[in-house]
């Protein structure tokens, strides 16, 4: 088979974010309205900062921008964890990261499904943020005995999905008609069901234990339970959702505002109380759906992300019964110590960058060989420009702030103490997680060699820099 008759999974990646973002906006019209801000938002700050529209240009964002989404999902147990891999696999995604939510009393561990090299980034950086139930962090055994033998019966995916899975993996592709099917089933997964597959008395024990519990348990599959566009300014975002009939979270998760934003800033409008119909036909409320916002920065190193970590931290007593105003203040008191200028990012390796070779001299035979030397000598001469490497990934804590200020009501499975197990998540994915950092400095490493690459004569190509 040619492979040229095959649709690329970054094509069929695209085709599927944009349907499932036209699905939700039906599902959940202020997702619509959501979008809308955002659109105004971005064209304004642009309009207003031509540096940052050049920047964003240069650096291959900005047409991305307009399309770029991330959504989440909660799965119940590894089966379906481990077919969601396959899936995504058909999409040019792959499990990176592993975050563990326990510790802040969401009885989850996660991982997000995305694609990892820059051509496929640039064309639709589609992630999924995808959560595995701990039906381990259960406490009442009956409970959790229940909650196993209803997940036990239901199939979250199409025959016809499962069909042409097996399609990509045995012939290595999908051919156009497929491409277009695996879009439409693959979607089925993903919607909202108004009929729960449970009796309202089971929902009412499993929410009583922890709400989350029951979005997971008590329905047909993972409904995606929000959708998340990019915004180049969200505390304009965060002020505005009023004016749009939303109404915010109390306060914008992650790092402050700064001049060189960092990793990843979030925030949501409040999750909608949806009727749901549960079995018997006793009529309910059920809470899980929302609307997020974006805003994300420069990846950082582990250096980078140790200090953001150790600030954090010590902001987080300032959180509670604050308003958003006050607590961003005072987070932005406690980031003074980050510095937020490029130049003293690379200096003290704090953060990853991408390397440009614009010209203006070439190597010579004495040049150094050391990539990072040669490199800081041409980025201070003006012949190499380093761009900030966009943050793909998440954050434990922020992720936790959402899910909590979205699932109003019981908590009672709280951790004291992390429960991390990322040997369990990754036998449930069949694959191992791949290492965010790691991906973030082969990228850095890779553009240093191409760039010193591109300023060399040609008799020193093969010479030079292995």
């Amino acid at each position: 088979m040619n492979d040229s008759a095959f649709v690329s999974s970054d094509e069929i990646r695209d085709r599927f974010s944009r349907a499932m973002s036209a699905m939700y906006q039906r599902e959940v019209p202020q997702y619509a309205a959501l979008l809308e801000l955002v659109a105004d938002i971005n064209a304004r700050t642009l309009a207003d900062s031509p540096d940052l529209q050049a920047r964003l240009a240069a650096n291959g964002e900005l047409d991305r921008l307009a399309v770029e989404r991330h959504g989440a999902i909660r799965v119940g147990t590894a089966n379906e964890l481990g077919m969601l891999r396959r899936l995504f696999a058909v999409m040019g995604m792959a499990p990176v990261g592993y975050y563990d939510l326990s510790a802040a009393g969401v009885p989850v561990h996660s991982t997000a499904f995305r694609p990892v090299d820059e051509a496929a980034l640039q064309k639709n950086p589609f992630r999924l943020f995808t959560s595995l139930l701990r039906l381990d962090l259960i406490e009442d055994a009956e409970l959790r005995d229940r909650a196993i033998a209803i997940l036990d019966k239901r199939d979250i995916f199409t025959a016809g999905v499962r069909e042409l899975i097996d399609t990509f993996e045995s012939e290595g592709g999908l051919r156009e008609e497929e491409a277009e099917r695996f879009v439409a089933e693959a979607l089925e997964t993903f919607r909202w069901h108004e009929q729960a597959t449970v009796d309202y008395a089971t929902y009412l024990a499993l929410a009583a234990e922890h709400r989350l519990i029951a979005d997971v348990v008590c329905f047909r599959g993972p409904h995606i339970n929000h959708l998340t566009p990019r915004t180049l300014d969200i505390d304009a975002a965060q002020a505005a959702m009023p004016d749009y009939g939303m109404t915010p979270k109390a306060v914008i998760e992650g790092p402050p505002a700064m001049t060189q934003p960092i990793l990843l800033r979030q925030t949501s409008f409040k999750a909608l109380e949806e009727s749901i119909r549960f079995a018997g036909e006793t009529e309910g409320r059920h809470t899980a759906r929302f609307g997020e916002i974006e805003q994300r920065g420069i990846a950082l190193t582990p250096e980078g992300r140790a200090l953001y970590d150790q600030l954090l931290a010590e902001a987080q007593s300032y959180k509670a019964d604050t308003s958003n105003e006050e607590y961003q203040t005072k987070l932005a008191e406690i980031f003074e110590r980050f510095p937020s200028d490029l130049k003293t990012l690379r200096n003290r390796k704090l953060a990853y960058f991408r390397y440009e070779a614009v010209g203006g001299v070439r190597l010579t035979a004495n040049a150094p060989t050391d990539n990072e030397s040669a490199v800081a000598a041409l980025v201070s001469s003006g012949a190499i420009v380093a761009h900030p490497i966009t943050y793909e990934d998440f954050l434990p804590v922020s992720a936790a702030g959402i899910f909590q200020s979205n699932l109003d009501g019981p908590t009672k499975s709280q951790s004291a103490a992390a429960n991390a197990n990322m040997a369990d998540l990754e036998a449930a994915l069949g694959v191992d997680i791949i290492d965010e950092f790691a991906l973030y400095a082969e990228m850095e490493v890779d553009s240093m060699r191409r760039a010193l690459i591109a300023l060399m004569p040609a008799d020193l190509e093969h010479d030079t820099l292995h």
